[in-house]
């Protein structure tokens, strides 16, 4: 049997419980990391989750270098994260509902935005538009892709852009905030949509605390960027445990979608 020690109730957690937990700690409730296929997993019903864009990869355009090429940097990313990019998006059904859903990954150079990462985002955006179904996406980033230089700081523009056409066609966004989200997406599409929705001590802010400390000379709140004082201060609609993520988003699909209210999971 594998233990391992949780880093905030400093308890003893039984490995095999900890995974049927979502990766949540039975004891203090702390939401760890988890990958975009097991978050789809969760989210989605069986097998109804049908890739778009997966053929857009990101290329050393540049040929930036710093300690590592670019290049070489993409391919180590998806040998250790198991993903193409830092997002995988796509259609599926939750309860029942039809929804375009993107998932970021944190595993994947930080889930840092990129033009591939923009570049799906408004293809699923295009997508949910064609099927006038509502448009979910679970955020994770430290922010810009510093590989690509401006090109990284456009994908703000053009994601919002996207969001914006599905919202004008009075179509549902949801954005659904994970630990992190920072930098460029928490300032462009993560906080744009109509209910934002956090996981339980999510950092999510522009700048993190350390970089705003050192910029501005004081010390911060301890709870500075989490998704607690955010919710206080009207940052989020909601903050909701992991294994209660998937029936309030069938709730809401239901209170907001045209759709046969007896699907949503009781």
């Amino acid at each position: 049997m594998s233990i391992f020690v949780c880093n905030s109730c400093k308890k003893e957690i039984d490995e095999e419980q900890f995974l049927e937990n979502l990766n949540v700690c039975p004891n203090c409730g702390k939401h760890y990391y988890l990958d975009s296929w097991s978050r789809i997993k969760t989210l989605t019903d069986e097998n109804s989750f049908n890739e778009i864009g997966k053929e857009i990869n990101s290329v050393d355009f540049l040929n930036f270098t710093d300690l590592k090429s670019y290049k070489l940097r993409l391919e180590e990313a998806r040998q250790k994260s198991k993903v193409s990019e830092a997002i995988i998006v796509g259609s599926a059904k939750i309860s029942g509902f039809d929804v375009g859903i993107g998932v970021m990954d944190f595993s994947f150079m930080g889930g840092s935005m990129g033009s591939v990462v923009g570049e799906r985002i408004k293809r699923l955006a295009d997508y949910v538009i064609s099927k006038e179904i509502p448009l979910i996406i679970v955020c994770a980033s430290g922010g810009a892709r510093m590989q690509e230089g401006i090109i990284s700081l456009m994908q703000m523009v053009k994601t919002v852009s996207a969001v914006k056409r599905v919202k004008e066609k009075g179509l549902l966004y949801l954005s659904i905030i994970t630990d992190p989200t920072t930098g460029g997406v928490s300032a462009s599409f993560a906080t744009v949509a109509d209910i934002i929705i956090s996981e339980p001590g999510a950092l999510f802010c522009f700048a993190g605390p350390r970089v705003v400390e050192q910029t501005i000379k004081k010390k911060l709140p301890e709870d500075f960027g989490l998704a607690e004082r955010n919710l206080r201060n009207g940052q989020v609609d909601m903050i909701l445990n992991r294994k209660d993520l998937k029936p309030t988003l069938a709730k809401l699909l239901g209170i907001f979608t045209k759709e046969d209210k007896s699907l949503i999971d009781k």
